[in-house]
């Protein structure tokens, strides 16, 4: 589709090959991508992923991946540096908001975008602060083991519980990701949280971290560190959780930088005092 007023930008549904180009502007960021999320973005919509062109020249990208009948997610709003500033982001990002339809619709903006995004009709549910850092080495919590295939029906329904909207089909290829480790937390036969680590450009990134307590949400980040040990990772803490806050600085994670989390309209109820670290900035 060509606008007129865009110059010759042509703006497509990308494929999962096109997105490796976009992963590397998010890297060149500063957001520290997971090495194999893109196929695990795709599983959940296909379709929600859009390339700007000049030509053969990708300029400018945004992903609206759908959840269900309500709730979409947007994330990826891209342009490359060197041709900001030349309307090419809005095109793209109205050309790929349509894929919503009616749907809500969530992000996690960085500073420089949020009033803009304000003016789009997104407002401010909470900031995000994203901690990097060691996490000390201590013996392994009580409770905690690595995750089973037996345990993917209880693992689905707890996401469930702590997400706007169900997402299996991501949540599926996530757990199986290359590299990732995924951990429970069990107390009395019953699930009271899981966690996930993974390999990314600038170190292991941890989401979700989803769990009961601190407590369950401390052994968990303890775990999940002995998969990386004498690294440092990074986790994404909603600010209203001021446990998952507190339990960051305990460890001594430094906050490096801040997101808002934004939606356009109402989404479902969910445990957001479980969200100890969200899954990711490009996909909620």
């Amino acid at each position: 589709m060509t606008f007129p007023g865009s110059e010759d930008l042509v703006v497509i549904q990308a494929s999962l090959d096109d997105w490796s180009v976009v992963a590397g502007w998010a890297a060149d960021e500063g957001w520290n991508p997971g090495l194999s999320d893109a196929a695990s973005f795709f599983a959940q919509d296909p379709g929600g992923f859009f390339l700007g062109r000049i030509g053969a020249e990708p300029v400018s990208a945004v992903s609206v991946v759908t959840y269900d009948a309500d709730y979409a997610f947007l994330g990826f709003y891209l342009v490359r540096p060197d041709l900001r500033g030349r309307g090419y982001g809005l095109t793209t990002w109205k050309t790929a908001l349509a894929h919503a339809g009616g749907r809500t619709v969530g992000l996690d903006g960085v500073v420089a975008q949020q009033d803009n995004y304000r003016r789009s009709g997104f407002e401010l549910a909470h900031r995000t602060v994203r901690f990097t850092g060691a996490v000390p080495a201590a013996p392994a919590p009580a409770g905690v083991r690595p995750a089973r295939a037996a345990d993917l029906a209880d693992i689905a329904a707890y996401d469930s519980a702590c997400c706007p909207a169900d997402r299996p089909r991501f949540l599926a290829r996530w757990l199986a990701g290359p590299g990732h480790r995924t951990f429970v937390r069990v107390a009395d036969g019953r699930l009271t949280g899981y966690a996930v680590v993974r390999p990314a450009l600038d170190g292991p990134r941890v989401g979700p971290l989803f769990a009961d307590t601190a407590q369950d949400a401390r052994a968990l980040l303890l775990a999940l560190a002995a998969e990386t040990p004498g690294r440092g990772i990074t986790v994404d803490v909603p600010r209203s959780n001021t446990a998952g806050v507190a339990l960051a600085e305990e460890f001594g994670l430094t906050p490096s930088f801040e997101t808002a989390r934004m939606y356009t309209g109402p989404v479902r109820p969910f445990a957001r005092e479980r969200v100890y670290g969200i899954t990711t900035l490009e996909l909620g």
